[in-house]
């Protein structure tokens, strides 16, 4: 009985990881071709300010990037095998009071009011509205695949959505770049990229594409969108290998006002305190889920302490958290981020700092004061 009970686990789990060669979302590969990254230690000063990091293009390999700030995403397939077959999972008993929720974007709320505002469409998605213009942050409006539950499916028509004048993507992996989302846009969007994205656009017949290394800024009118650095990696094909694309954060500073700084998924790390102390900035947006268990994800998200000690670090003045409560892609529920996020806040004294943004939901952003 054992024994049949192994196999059909082994067998389930099996299916998991064609999906996870297929759309490459877990921190899974480490480097290829031999090459080794010249890391920072962990919890030690860094050596080089992020400015001269990227002058000096130390994330730049021979054909593919590198993570400056330790083993981000270093895991090979038998680590993955090991978290689902032989780890124990001590959050699957809170997995029934998971709910499927569709999401409805009310588009006249949003566009009816002047300033700046911005929406949690699902998951890693939002929708900034800048005087008029929408810029849509990791756009992802569909499910994944079969393999996954979408547990906030869009029940907007896509066709309906405000139509997208910029487009962010922080890297490749396909929760964050969604090609059938993509091709929902028209073709004159303004899109913006790390580095080594330019095959996709193509195919899409999206020439109004800029791809950008760490700290390039792109200005568009009084708005000005600059690429950041984070811990994080990429990949679009296990068989041609991880890191192959660049990846990164978004400081957006918008045409109303307000500075917007956006983190895409990474891990902790000391960079967060150079750019809060660089950037004056209003809102921080930063990812939070599929960060258990620890010993697999670590390298790759960041956890409710460490979302809030980034958050201290970035000195913004409101945070809202993305990343979750759409595909259960940790061991944790998809309902327990914004739980968590919340004790931890509240246990620091900065629970006033959280705009608790429910999928299709719009933060009117207040105006700096003069």
């Amino acid at each position: 009985m054992a024994r049949r009970l192994f196999v059909k686990k082994l067998f389930s789990w099996s299916k998991m990881v064609f999906a996870l060669a297929f759309f490459s979302i877990f921190p899974f590969l480490g480097l290829s071709r031999g090459e080794k990254t010249p890391e920072i230690p962990e919890n030690k000063p860094m050596k080089w300010t992020l400015r001269e990091m990227a002058a000096r293009k130390i994330h730049h390999g021979v054909g593919f990037f590198r993570s400056p700030f330790g083993s981000a995403g270093a895991r090979g397939p038998w680590n993955f095998l090991a978290w689902k077959l032989f780890s124990e999972n001590q959050f699957r008993q809170f997995y029934d009071l998971e709910r499927i929720s569709p999401v409805t974007i009310n588009r006249e709320t949003i566009q009816k009011r002047n300033g700046l505002s911005i929406t949690f469409v699902k998951h890693s998605c939002v929708m900034i509205n800048d005087k008029g213009s929408h810029i849509y942050i990791d756009p992802i409006f569909f499910n994944l695949s079969f393999f996954f539950t979408d547990f906030t499916p869009l029940k907007t028509d896509p066709k309906e959505m405000p139509k997208a004048d910029l487009v962010l993507v922080t890297h490749g992996h396909y929760d964050h770049l969604d090609r059938k989302t993509l091709e929902t846009f028209e073709k004159d969007a303004t899109v913006l990229t790390p580095l080594g994205y330019a095959d996709i656009f193509e195919e899409l017949g999206m020439s109004r594409h800029r791809q950008m290394d760490w700290f390039e800024t792109f200005t568009q009118g009084d708005r000005e969108i600059t690429l950041l650095p984070c811990k994080h990696w990429t990949m679009r094909n296990p068989l041609i290998g991880p890191n192959r694309s660049l990846w990164g954060a978004y400081l957006i500073k918008t045409a109303s006002g307000p500075t917007v700084f956006v983190s895409g998924d990474t891990a902790y790390f000391e960079g967060f305190r150079e750019i809060g102390e660089e950037f004056d900035i209003d809102v921080a947006i930063l990812s939070l889920g599929a960060y258990e268990p620890r010993w697999f994800m670590s390298d790759s998200h960041m956890n409710p302490a460490e979302t809030v000690q980034a958050f201290r670090d970035l000195g913004a003045k409101y945070l809202i958290i993305t990343h979750w409560g759409t595909f259960r892609l940790g061991d944790e529920p998809v309902w327990f981020p914004p739980v968590q996020i919340q004790e931890e806040l509240e246990k620091q004294g900065l629970s006033g700092c959280y705009v608790p943004l429910n999928h299709g939901e719009t933060f009117f952003v207040p105006q700096r004061s003069a």
